[in-house]
């Protein structure tokens, strides 16, 4: 009998059939760069990163589709009401501003609102708050028939509101645009659709996002 109890007491605590969770939870925001438009679940840049932190970060929760603009996705998250914090919350929008001819200042607005949720949902910790660049699409064979310098130079503008806003609130920003351009001489890094990135592009994002973490 004495055996038997203390083998009781060696037993995890099972709460509902689940154990303590011990990993971080990760809020995924965006648009079809976030949701991984035209490759598998497992393929998508937040998955990836997850699984490249197993013991660390948990599955992400993502809340994003393809087409979102600033104003799509702040619309979406003021109907949401999330019962906790996160410990990590990434931001990667404004791809379909620029694609609907938007103005920098308009982006703006809406990526400064969408910065402050993101704060917000990572129980306003600043370095747990990591912003995503905007690729450059102008380089895909979608854009053959497109100023493709037009494209690139809107993009740096957005590009650069993005930069700035984190610099001025302390906010990790990672530049992966230049990543995207490499698809112009490797059609390897765009997807079947022609347009969005491929699983070996959003392999080479979390190369370098993933350094981040060490510091957690």
């Amino acid at each position: 009998m004495k055996k038997f109890l203390i083998l009781i007491l060696l037993l995890p605590i099972v709460s509902f059939g689940q154990t303590k969770d011990l990993n971080y939870s990760y809020l995924a925001l965006g648009d079809s760069y976030t949701i991984g438009e035209s490759v598998k679940e497992s393929e998508r840049w937040p998955v990836q990163l997850s699984n490249s932190l197993r013991n660390k970060l948990n599955k992400p929760v993502i809340i994003a589709k393809s087409g979102w603009t600033t104003d799509q996705l702040i619309d979406t998250l003021n109907k949401i009401n999330f019962n906790k914090k996160f410990d990590f919350v990434s931001l990667l929008i404004g791809v379909n501003n620029q694609y609907r001819g938007r103005s920098v200042e308009n982006f703006k607005q809406g990526f400064t609102i969408l910065l402050k949720k993101s704060i917000e949902y990572a129980n306003y910790k600043k370095e747990r708050v990591m912003v995503v660049s905007i690729p450059d699409w102008g380089v895909t064979p979608f854009a053959k028939n497109k100023n493709r310098t037009i494209i690139g130079n809107e993009i740096d503008a957005f590009n650069k509101v993005i930069h700035d806003e984190c610099m001025k609130n302390n906010i990790t920003f990672f530049n992966i645009t230049e990543i995207s351009r490499k698809a112009v001489n490797d059609n390897s890094l765009i997807a079947e659709d022609g347009l969005h990135p491929s699983k070996k592009m959003y392999k080479q994002w979390v190369k370098i996002i993933k350094p981040y973490f060490k510091n957690f």
